[in-house]
């Protein structure tokens, strides 16, 4: 019997139990119910909504149409009277850029518990047990690892490790390379690429040696690598963004260029290029692949700040690249990062700017629309004061 947690549940009137498994961390459901092709969408987003579980035993394609159902229903939810920002809203008044984040987040919260409701049974060898189910296992074994024993997992979950399979198989085109970038589940993917353009772009203070903190995919390290770096150290904590990083790097070619380490940001020693693109937004992650996005209180923003001059060689150069985001969300100041280079001993020798050139910056359906209309990303410069 594994270590994993078990979930329980009673099905025509026997006590059943199994392995428990969730990328995001969460307990299994207390309250389950057995659902299948009889099952309405209103009663199970009525039950989902109320904390219940959903282990269904009908067809796979008509979970996945139920998915989509509790999904329409979330959004047309109203919104709860009483609710930060509704007396604004009722007078007509704009909720504030900070507010609508938060809200933001509440909604997207709310939606994945309740999505994350309808769950689906597993056998030993991640197999489904249900009719129409898709050959599930390279997908799954990817994520978990091998399943020697049955377990419950949810539909979202799945759905969304088979996405990233196929992001992992095809890859994202990045142009700064001339070839893609195959991002692993729970690593964030460089489909946004203005970081990337900047870092290919901005002159190169020496061609030696380079850290990338907090690598990734391996994406900015190969792109060094490829403007001609001649060794490059790569750092990350987590294990499978430096497996996805190592595995990039050698398929691109450049392992004899670039050392993938484990390490708490900075390696061993001085370089005269440190390079770090941490999370950008200054909030809680709801989920490990949101760890690439949301960096509480950035820490690892004033980490990187902190630790860079004693990491910097003589005349060395430190890029920060970091979308102002937060700055239009109310969550940061740019005063607040000015501060933290100046208390860091740091100065600032430059910056380089890009405009986001992803959909939602022009959504204007989008809730956090006018922030993200406003956003810059920038490559700051940074040297020793």
């Amino acid at each position: 019997m594994s270590d994993l947690p078990r979930i329980h549940w009673t099905e025509n009137g026997v006590e059943h139990s199994a392995a428990w498994r969730s990328e995001a961390g969460l307990p299994p459901p207390r309250r389950v119910v057995v659902a299948d092709d009889t099952t309405s969408a209103d009663t199970a987003y009525r039950l989902a909504c109320e904390g219940t579980a959903l282990l269904w035993r009908g067809d796979f394609q008509n979970a996945r149409q139920l998915l989509n159902a509790l999904a329409r229903r979330t959004e047309r939810k109203p919104k709860k009277a009483g609710r930060p920002g509704a007396k604004a809203r009722d007078k007509g008044q704009a909720a504030s850029p900070t507010e609508a984040f938060h809200l933001h987040r509440l909604a997207q919260s709310q939606r994945a518990r309740t999505l994350g409701m309808l769950l689906l049974p597993f056998e030993a060898g991640h197999q489904i047990p249900l009719r129409r189910a898709p050959d599930v296992h390279d997908a799954c074994e990817q994520v978990y690892g091998p399943a020697t024993e049955p377990y419950v997992a949810s539909l979202r979950e799945l759905l969304g490790m088979i996405g990233a399979f196929e992001w992992r198989r095809k890859g994202v085109e990045i142009p700064a390379l001339a070839d893609r970038i195959h991002p692993w589940y729970g690593v964030f993917s460089p489909v946004r690429g203005e970081y990337v353009d900047l870092v290919a772009a901005e002159p190169l203070p020496a061609q030696t040696l380079a850290f990338d903190i907090g690598t990734g995919t391996g994406v900015l390290a190969a792109v060094l690598a490829r403007r001609g770096v001649q060794r490059v150290v790569a750092t990350d904590q987590d294990p499978r963004a430096l497996a996805c990083a190592r595995e990039n790097i050698a398929r691109l070619g450049y392992a004899a260029q670039v050392d993938v380490i484990e390490a708490d940001l900075f390696p061993a020693g001085r370089a005269p290029l440190v390079v770090c693109n941490p999370p950008w937004v200054p909030a809680r992650p709801s989920s490990p692949v949101e760890r690439a996005v949301y960096d509480p209180d950035s820490a690892m923003l004033r980490g990187f700040l902190q630790g860079l001059a004693e990491h910097l060689e003589p005349g060395g150069e430190g890029w920060l690249l970091l979308s102002d985001l937060a700055e239009h969300l109310g969550l940061r100041q740019r005063e607040e990062l000015t501060g933290w280079i100046e208390a860091a001993g740091l100065k600032v020798l430059g910056r380089s700017d890009i405009r986001p050139r992803h959909p939602r910056a022009a959504d204007a359906a989008d809730p956090l629309h006018a922030a993200r209309s406003a956003e810059v990303t920038s490559l700051w410069r940074l040297g020793v004061r």
